[in-house]
Order: structure tokens, then C-alpha cells, then sequence
């Protein structure tokens, strides 16, 4: 048990350390994206072979699928109330006029799209840790039966790693924008974090001697939830700030992750 302890806090360690380096620097807004858009293809290859191939094999096509599908409509409902909490925030546009100046009319509409703005990236970190949580339940808990194999899960180890500390730099970064406190930040990334490792813990015990078909469904849904998630707020968020050349830091992403599944 000591040995998954010490597993699951090297995985979760990197969202609390994501999240401080988010609310405390400033990075250049097409580094994040670099960053983030390399997390992006490392998970691609993480959902893909560690989570629903295994599924396929553990349970069958049918029952992968349905999870899959199950666990990437868990997340777009998610995001879609995330959305529009952030929405409700976001004053009403003003009507047109005529005895209110040109001016004003335009001033109040650049603080509305800035309103607007600071509501979408809000969203986004908010997104960023939903979707660490949708799939890193699963994930954890995958890691935390794979122990008994030790190539497969020191692999799925430094993919979580690699993947999640971006991800907490950027969600935390987002959520600093909106202007939440440094304090609340650091605190839901820390809970999650420890919530994972809690996950992983149960993984290396009650659950480690678990069926096959029992494991199927969480790591199929743990990779619609992260497929949707990427889909839904990663790539668009990465290409929005970084443009055509995430495309690039995506490839290198997939390929550095693959490279080190298949050592």
C-alpha cells in the first residue's frame, strides 16, 4: 500500500504544481497553448491505448462503447451548465438608443465583450478541472490496479504526469483571469489532486482483484469524458491562443506519449 501511496501522490503532484506556477507567473499566451496542446496529443494516445483498447479487450466492443459514449455526455452536459453559469454573468446587451451617444454605445459594448471574455476563459478553467476529475477517477483507479504490472504502470504514470500539469497551469491561469482568489485556485486543484490519489489507493486494494468486465466500463467512460474534453475545450482553447502551430506541439504530444507506452 506504501508503494501506491507513493505512485498516486507523483501523479496528482503535478496539478497542485501546475496550478501555483498558473496563478503565480505569467507565461506568454503561446506558450500555454504549446503546452497545452502537447497535453492534448499525450492524452490522445493515453484514451486510445490505455483506456479503450483495454476496455475493448477487457469487455468487448459493445460495452466500451457505451461507456465511451456514456462518459463523453457525462462531460458535455458539464460543460454546457459551465457555460452557462458563465453566461449569467455576463450582462445583457443594450438596446439601441438614439439618446444615448455613439460613444458610450461603444464603450458599453467593449465592456461587454471584455465581461464576455473574462466568462469564456473562467469556463474554460472550470472545464479544465472538470474534465481532470471525469477522467481521472478511472484513470487513477486503472493506475492503481496496473501496479501489479510494472512497465504498464510506470507508463501510465508519466502520462498522467506529462498530462495533467499543463492542464492545471492553464485551468488555473483561466481561472485567475475571471479573478478568483489565489486560495480558492490552489484549493480545488490540491482537493482534486488529493481526491486522486485517494482513487489510486483503492485501485491497489478493494478493487485490485476485480474482474475484467467490472474495469471496462470506468476506463471507457474515463476516455469519452477526456475525448469529449479535448474536443470540447482543450484543442479549441490551445488553438484559439496559439494558432495553426499547435497542430505541430499536438503531434509532438502524441508521439512523446506513444514512444514512452511502448518502451
Amino acid at each position: 500500500m506504501g508503494e501506491a501511496l507513493l505512485i498516486g501522490v507523483i501523479a496528482s503532484a503535478s496539478l497542485p504544481l501546475g496550478a501555483l506556477i498558473g496563478v503565480r507567473f505569467r507565461l506568454p499566451e503561446r506558450l500555454l497553448a504549446g503546452m497545452l496542446s502537447f497535453a492534448a496529443g499525450a492524452l490522445i494516445t493515453a484514451l486510445t491505448f490505455e483506456m479503450f483498447e483495454e476496455s475493448v479487450e477487457q469487455g468487448g466492443l459493445w460495452r466500451a462503447g457505451l461507456g465511451m459514449l456514456v462518459g463523453a455526455g457525462v462531460f458535455t452536459a458539464l460543460s454546457a451548465t459551465l457555460d452557462r453559469w458563465a453566461q449569467r454573468g455576463t450582462p445583457a446587451e443594450h438596446a439601441p438608443d438614439d439618446s444615448v451617444s455613439a460613444k458610450l454605445d461603444l464603450g458599453a459594448a467593449a465592456s461587454d465583450e471584455r465581461v464576455s471574455a473574462e466568462s469564456k476563459k473562467g469556463a474554460a478553467g472550470m472545464a479544465l478541472l472538470g474534465a481532470i476529475i471525469l477522467d481521472g477517477i478511472p484513470e487513477s483507479l486503472v493506475l492503481g490496479v496496473s501496479l501489479e504490472e510494472s512497465a504498464g504502470g510506470i507508463a501510465l504514470l508519466a502520462a498522467i504526469f506529462v498530462s495533467n500539469f499543463p492542464e492545471a497551469l492553464v485551468g488555473a491561469a483561466s481561472m485567475r483571469e475571471q479573478g478568483r482568489s489565489t486560495g480558492l485556485i490552489l484549493a480545488l486543484w490540491t482537493g482534486v489532486a488529493v481526491l486522486l490519489v485517494l482513487i489510486v489507493l483503492l485501485g491497489a486494494g478493494p478493487l485490485s482483484s476485480a474482474s475484467p468486465e467490472t474495469l471496462a466500463l470506468p476506463l471507457a467512460f474515463a476516455a469519452g469524458a477526456l475525448l469529449a474534453s479535448l474536443a470540447d475545450t482543450v484543442i479549441p482553447e490551445a488553438y484559439e491562443e496559439g494558432g495553426p502551430l499547435v497542430a505541430m506541439t499536438t503531434t509532438a504530444g502524441f508521439v512523446a506519449a506513444f514512444l514512452l507506452a511502448t518502451l
